[in-house]
């Protein structure tokens, strides 16, 4: 079919306004990680704009001498693939039960879960719970904190609603139990629900110090952003980072380079990941969200 004039300048139009977005959001990216492979005169004194000047490694070198580092990215993944883990075994059935009209007193326990979205205990009694229970400075908190996301309780719920009635009544007739239908039946076909809470809670678990910061002072079970939150803010120029025998004004262009450095660092596993769940993305919120 033959595209009318109108058509076109809609396309063209359209086209354009796409790639001025997505140079909006590339431009950020690109000039991070060129920054952080800029020599450190030029990323201090501004010259770089979007490609590297002066090539060096050296602000990944100085985050890497640091111990501490490595032994963050391995407790943030350990704490990211069990905390996902627990998230996904959680929030799928509690989700799939919900929406079940025939479940007694759904109503109540869904009216139960959006209370605690809303409203909470606070920090100071939270705190007081964890201790009570033995839980600070240990691994278990950071992972038991947050278990059940409400907001992908309700998408998931809306997902599994939207399926079929007929297939899982199929399933019943066939002598499959609610167990099975939920675990061999609905799980397969909700691989993009599942990629989308994935992601969701990967991305909470990896970016997440704030309950670190309140709940863990070992050094040895601090996930990787409170090292990079005590370099980037807290010790800034004094955390070894830069070293007491350099010129101020190479010190302070140093201090830029590990910024953009930590940046990368902290940010790389999560780019790496979402392209192998993107597919899932945009398909598993459309459906949580609009079927109802």
């Amino acid at each position: 079919m033959r595209e009318s004039f109108t058509d076109r300048i809609f396309n063209t139009v359209n086209l354009s306004f796409i790639i001025l977005l997505l140079l909006i959001v590339l431009y950020p990216l690109i000039y991070v990680l060129s920054a952080s492979i800029s020599s450190p005169d030029a990323v201090g004194s501004g010259q770089v704009v979007l490609f590297p000047i002066g090539f060096t490694l050296e602000g990944y070198f100085r985050i890497f001498r640091e111990k501490y580092i490595l032994i963050g990215y391995r407790n943030t993944l350990y704490y990211t693939i069990a905390g996902t883990a627990l998230n996904i075994t959680l929030t799928l059935p509690c989700a799939y039960a919900l929406s079940k009209k025939e479940l007694p007193g759904r109503n109540v326990f869904m009216g139960i879960f959006l209370i605690t979205m809303y409203f909470s205990g606070g920090m100071i009694p939270s705190f007081l719970l964890v201790r009570s229970l033995g839980l600070v400075n240990t691994r278990t908190i950071l992972i038991l904190l947050g278990a059940v996301s409400v907001y992908n309780v309700i998408i998931s719920r809306t997902f599994f609603a939207a399926i079929p009635k007929d297939l899982e009544e199929a399933a019943y007739i066939d002598g499959c139990s609610r167990t099975r239908t939920f675990t061999q039946i609905v799980l397969p076909i909700s691989k993009a629900l599942i990629g989308v809470m994935v992601l969701y809670y990967a991305v909470s678990h990896w970016n997440s110090y704030f309950s670190a910061m309140i709940y863990i002072t070992n050094d040895n079970i601090k996930p990787l952003q409170l090292f990079l939150r005590r370099i980037l803010i807290v010790d800034s120029t004094n955390y070894n980072m830069v070293g007491g025998d350099e010129l101020e004004q190479n010190a302070e262009a140093l201090k830029h380079l590990v910024k953009y450095s930590i940046i990368i660092v902290s940010s790389l596993p999560i780019l790496i990941l979402y392209p192998f769940l993107q597919k899932y993305f945009e398909k598993g919120i459309l459906i949580g969200s609009i079927k109802g």
